[in-house]
């Protein structure tokens, strides 16, 4: 956050807030990059920027705190008074007078959200305020009940619904996961997978390449959301009577939406970089886990 924006936040208003909610970027620390190790973490700027939430909680005083991010934020380490300390231990530190202090690993599929999404969830409330989990849902919702309604897509078409549209893929990618089951990587094809241009097989991970699976939530959705490589991205697909299998493709922004618990009459402009939603869909907190979070005030 560049300090621009951050002095727009913070003179929102005059005095106490009643709630923040903050999400420093995740990057410095995502699982999914090179910065996991400590010693990397404390040395990535991006990671300092937690520090731009100490200052708001000073400055404004919010009756109630929520600070989500990456599983790893709980194990991050930074300097405080010449001192190194994790980030509970910072905010203890800074605000255990003020503030009961209260930290989970919570997964977005226990709250009612048709994806898998493991989070770091911070609480911090004012002395003499409740604030309590609620209880996980009894059934998770899986792919299946989220987007099993809109209809089918192959590479580049396009649909009359807001938002449906399949991106464009290279034939090679299209024949692989044409050929590629529910749930299954190409890399699992004795012969339709990933190859170079010498026709060896590509080396690679069973999680790329791979369908999702319409019976469990959705694997949770990364920024790089456009790309058949990618993590567990594509659509699952159903069987066709040639035996191959339908929606060779990334989900569309649509569906990325609605695994994210994002309502489809999201009011974004209708000529939004297709690219920026994608990203914006892959860093999201999903709005129905920070609902059934913040029921748990009383």
């Amino acid at each position: 956050m560049n300090k621009e924006i951050f002095n727009a936040i913070i003179n929102t208003s005059d005095g106490e807030i009643d709630l923040l909610i903050a999400s420093p970027p995740c990057q410095g620390m995502s699982m999914a990059g090179k910065s996991r190790n400590p010693s990397k973490m404390i040395k990535d700027e991006r990671n300092y920027l937690i520090y731009k939430v100490v200052d708001t909680i000073i400055l404004k005083s919010p009756k109630y705190v929520l600070i989500e991010n990456v599983p790893l934020l709980l194990k991050l380490k930074l300097p405080l008074k010449s001192e190194i300390y994790n980030i509970l231990d910072i905010f203890t530190k800074l605000f255990k007078d003020q503030y009961n202090i209260e930290a989970d690993i919570i997964n977005a599929a226990d709250y009612g959200v048709p994806q898998i999404r493991k989070r770091s969830i911070v609480r911090l409330y004012k002395k003499g305020l409740s604030w309590e989990l609620p209880s996980f849902v009894k059934n998770h919702l899986f792919v299946e009940d989220a987007i099993g309604d809109l209809p089918s897509l192959e590479a580049g078409e396009n649909s009359n619904i807001n938002w449906h549209f399949a991106r464009n893929h290279t034939k090679e990618h299209v024949i692989c996961m044409k050929n590629t089951p529910t749930g299954l990587s190409a890399f699992e094809n004795k012969k339709y997978y990933p190859k170079k241009k010498n026709g060896k097989k590509i080396k690679g991970y069973n999680t790329t390449y791979r369908r999702m699976e319409w019976r469990k939530p959705a694997p949770t959705i990364t920024i790089r959301n456009d790309a058949i490589s990618s993590q567990r991205n594509v659509h699952p697909g159903r069987l066709l009577a040639d035996g191959t299998y339908s929606d060779a493709r990334v989900l569309t922004p649509l569906e990325l939406m609605r695994l994210s618990s994002i309502p489809d009459n999201w009011k974004i402009s209708k000529d939004t970089n297709e690219t920026l939603i994608r990203q914006c869909i892959g860093e999201c907190i999903p709005p129905l886990m920070v609902n059934n979070i913040l029921s748990g005030i009383v």
